[in-house]
């Protein structure tokens, strides 16, 4: 198992929003990391040490790659990789306790329990395959939930395009939390199948929720006659005959007894004694005889007929001007049950004004013949008289909407909303089924590794000895101290350290350094800890120790972590920086092309400030410290970027520089003027510059910079802004003072290559 990455720190101490960045390649199995004090290397222990030790990290919001794998700090708990964390929490918890006690012990196998150890060995490597079954089960579940969750985004993002609108309402910000409840309470129910919907039926709903406020209608006043009935009267009048002294020549010819009748009409009116058309006398008793055919009887009968004429041909001007409402006034949704309402009264209305001609004609015939017994030619047509209410139902529903307007909308958005849902509800259940099936798996193989870890430690009891490592470490103590003085004695609950025999106290803190990072190398050889495929960390493990010391403690490190699966150091110290440098350069295969393929990588943590506040991030090693032998060309690359660059620098980039300015001078002035001693002002005393600009690099360096550190400045970080043109002044001093080393500094720095790696 390996940490890949960091690949989420957010509000972690100094690193306040850091992803990792997608060109920066992933931790080998031999990383180094270097960072002044303040940069975070303090923080990154911290958190491999909350892995360690199995507990939720105590800051921010934390994402770590193993494998392949993220893993929260929630899941800190639960993980497996073994990991051993070297800093100032280890010392202080597990070597030298606040509050005082003995050094914890430090277990190796027993020889006289053979068997128990070959059982115990057998057991580690099923736990081992449990482990990877552990991860595998993990890796499942995550997948399974990430699915799942996938599945609620997505379908929520379809009902919410779907119902989305300019009104106020749930759909218009309906997520997968939504998703996951509207679905949870229609596998309750149990009644998926009642919100699925037809084709059809999806359409009127989709039309109403894309409707817009429609004017009330007013209903159709109209009454269908009754045909049958209009028939009836007809008949009765074609049946009808006159009563009268008929005149044959007339009776016989229709149209001459009309116009006898019209003219018997004028005479009488003008009371004419002689013909008004040849002006010839009338016969005697003519008018009289004409009278007696064209009765009282037979004027009102015709009468009578001309009013039915009327009647009829009124009821067909009604019924073809008869003023519908178009469809497009209609609710969208409403627009087809309207259309074939409205089809079905026009066709009723077309067969009854048909059927009015027919019976005006009849009459007309009769009119013409009003001595004769006549029959209806046409037969009845039969008209639905539900047309009509069937239209109005429609125009009614309308109405109705027009009033609910809002309400039926909601309502119809619900009702697609849960289509939608139950349409997907069996890919819902089987996606969360997966869920519960792989966390069950997941448990079961929990409780197997649990098992197995509870017998082996069992077994472990049996057959643990901690004498063995105490001498070895009386033995580390020599090499390294050159003395005897110190010495840890074994007692039943763990170490105790005696100088000259008697129990130690007031030690120094290279003493204190040395003990603790003894005590943890050999702590990585006890029998629990499976060096080969665990983490080591080691966070500045040369703190406070001399020149000769450091050295010391690297030989220790580098024997004692070869065969780790994957180790990180980080460090401030240059001179220990090199060493592991130089180790991690000469490895196998740290040559190959494929960076990938290179056991080591090598990184820095790079601290600006922003928005008021500092930030840490991680980026590859600088090219100058990584290549070259001393921290000074790395410096020089830093001051001469700034004071060429071709506009003034954001104020958090220019923060880091009074630091690096006064340590690059420091060992300027210390190369050039070996032999003085004293403060830095002194120094530059001694120099021949510009005393103006001498007065200014000093009152920028004393007032920004603060030693070593990086920490909190506490004056007016506005003055920081003067930094590019303070860092000109600097280059002049130094080439005022060594042209030669300024000029072959700068031909460094200037290469394609240092120039490509400051792009």
């Amino acid at each position: 198992m390996k940490v890949e990455r960091f690949s989420r720190l957010c509000e972690c101490g100094i690193f306040r929003d850091f992803s990792w960045p997608s060109k920066l390649p992933d931790f080998g199995k031999f990383n180094l990391i270097y960072g002044w004090n303040g940069t975070g290397k303090t923080t990154l222990s911290r958190l491999l040490r909350d892995m360690e030790l199995r507990r939720r990290p105590g800051m921010g919001d934390v994402t770590i790659r193993i494998d392949g794998l993220e893993v929260g700090g929630s899941d800190f708990p639960h993980s497996t990789l073994p990991v051993r964390v070297f800093n100032r929490d280890f010392i202080n918890e597990s070597v030298f306790p606040v509050g005082g006690g003995d050094i914890p012990p430090i277990f190796f196998i027993g020889k006289e329990n053979v068997e128990k150890q070959k059982e115990a060995g057998r057991l580690k490597e099923e736990r081992r395959e449990e482990e990877a079954k552990l991860n595998a089960a993990r890796d499942a579940k995550q997948k399974a939930e990430k699915e799942f969750d996938q599945h609620c985004v997505d379908r929520a993002r379809v009902i919410k395009d779907t119902l989305r609108s300019s009104e106020k309402h749930r759909y218009n910000n309906y997520d997968k939390a939504g998703y996951k409840n509207d679905a949870d309470m229609m596998l309750t129910g149990g009644d998926t199948s009642a919100h699925l919907l037809s084709d059809e039926e999806r359409e009127k709903l989709l039309a109403q929720i894309r409707a817009t406020p429609k004017q009330k209608l007013a209903e159709v006043s109209y009454k269908l006659p009754s045909l049958q009935d209009l028939a009836e009267s007809v008949s009765e009048i074609l049946q009808t005959t006159v009563v009268s002294k008929a005149i044959e020549a007339l009776k016989d010819d229709p149209s001459l007894s009309e116009w006898t009748r019209q003219g018997l009409r004028f005479h009488k009116e003008r009371e004419a004694e002689v013909c008004l058309f040849c002006q010839q006398p009338l016969p005697a008793g003519r008018l009289a005889a004409l009278e007696a055919h064209f009765s009282a009887e037979f004027d009102n009968f015709l009468r009578k007929v001309d009013q039915r004429i009327t009647e009829f041909r009124s009821a067909q001007q009604s019924s073809s001007s008869l003023n519908l409402p178009k469809p497009a006034e209609l609710y969208e949704d409403l627009a087809d049950e309207y259309s074939a309402a409205e089809g079905a009264l026009r066709d009723a209305l077309q067969v009854v004004q048909g059927f009015l001609g027919d019976l005006i004609r009849a009459l007309g015939e009769k009119k013409a013949r009003p001595f004769d017994r006549l029959s209806l030619p046409a037969h009845v047509p039969v008209v639905d008289p539900a047309v009509l209410d069937r239209l109005n139902g429609v125009i009614r529903t309308h109405n109705q909407a027009c009033d609910d307007f809002s309400s039926r909308v909601s309502k119809a958005r619900e009702c697609l909303a849960l289509d939608m849902i139950a349409k997907r509800l069996d890919e819902f259940v089987r996606l969360k089924d997966a869920i519960d099936r792989t966390g069950k798996d997941l448990t079961a193989t929990e409780g197997e590794l649990q098992r197995l870890t509870d017998v082996i430690e069992r077994l472990e009891r049996e057959i643990v000895e901690h004498r063995q490592p105490a001498e070895e470490l009386n033995d580390d103590l020599l090499n390294y101290l050159g003395h005897e003085e110190l010495r840890l004695e074994v007692k039943e609950t763990g170490y105790r350290i005696t100088r000259n025999g008697q129990p130690a106290y007031n030690l120094s803190e290279g003493e204190t350094t040395a003990i603790a990072l003894l005590y943890f190398l050999k702590s990585l050889r006890a029998r629990s800890f499976d060096i080969n495929h665990a983490v080591v960390v080691l966070d500045d493990p040369v703190s406070s120790l001399d020149a000769n010391a450091l050295y010391l403690a690297f030989g220790f490190i580098r024997e004692r972590t070869k065969d780790v699966g994957q180790l990180f150091i980080l460090t401030h110290n240059f001179t220990f920086f090199r060493q592991v440098r130089y180790w991690f350069h000469h490895l196998k295969d740290q040559n190959k092309r494929d960076v990938a393929q290179r056991p080591a990588r090598f990184y820095m943590l790079d601290c600006v400030r922003d928005v008021g506040q500092r930030c840490t991030s991680v980026r590859p090693l600088d090219r100058l410290l990584e290549e070259y032998e001393s921290e000074y060309q790395y410096l020089f690359a830093r001051i001469y970027r700034a004071a060429s660059a071709p506009a003034p620098a954001a104020l958090e980039d220019n923060y880091i520089l009074p630091n690096m300015a006064r340590r690059l001078l420091e060992s300027f002035l210390s190369f050039r003027q070996p032999g003085a001693s004293g403060e830095l002002w002194q120094k530059m005393q001694n120099a021949k510059f510009d005393e103006a600009k001498k007065l200014r690099i000093l009152r920028f360096l004393h007032t920004h910079s603060h030693n070593d550190a990086l920490g909190e400045p506490e004056h007016d970080l506005s003055l920081i802004a003067e930094a590019g043109s303070v860092m000109k002044d600097l280059l002049e001093f130094f080439e005022a003072l060594d042209k030669a080393h300024f000029d072959a500094m700068v031909k460094l720095v200037s290469s394609p290559a240092a120039e490509e790696e400051f792009a």
